[in-house]
């Protein structure tokens, strides 16, 4: 049966028995709509995975560089800096290149879709999204990633 452990930085961690909090999953989501950022984190929690959560991109790639995350989701449109302009600074940094980024976005329009995949997206979503969908991606993208 699982249970939850608190983390005071998110809140509960759902934990099988037993599970170190060293070989939990660990994502940055920035998003800065409070409503679907939390969702995602109640979500995602749920599923075991710790979430670290920025609303504002212009300090998204550095955070991302020091956490070094199995898996980035980045919203399109973000006050600071564009999920874009993120995505081309981690896919131009040698470190941070292989992270796999899920990218979110409420337009869902075919050229978001194809400037995502030229900037190097692993998977573009459009919100509003099904909860087992997200989960599906997100289970794809970090697949033999390694804590």
């Amino acid at each position: 049966m699982r249970g939850a452990v608190s983390d005071p930085k998110i809140g509960p961690v759902w934990r099988e028995p037993g599970e170190d909090a060293d070989m939990t999953k660990h994502v940055v989501l920035v998003e800065d709509e409070t409503n679907i950022a939390e969702a995602i984190r109640f979500l995602l929690g749920r599923e075991g995975w710790r979430v670290e959560m920025l609303a504002n991109g212009s300090n998204a790639a550095e955070v991302i560089r020091a956490a070094m995350p199995d898996l980035v989701m980045l919203d399109v449109m973000l006050p600071g800096k564009t999920g874009f302009e993120i995505l081309a600074e981690l896919r131009g940094d040698p470190a941070c290149s292989d992270i796999p980024v899920l990218m979110l976005t409420a337009r869902g329009q075919a050229r978001d879709r194809d400037q995502a995949m030229q900037a190097g997206v692993n998977r573009f979503m459009a919100k509003p999204f099904a909860n087992d969908e997200l989960l599906a991606t997100v289970r794809e993208l970090t697949a033999g990633r390694v804590s």
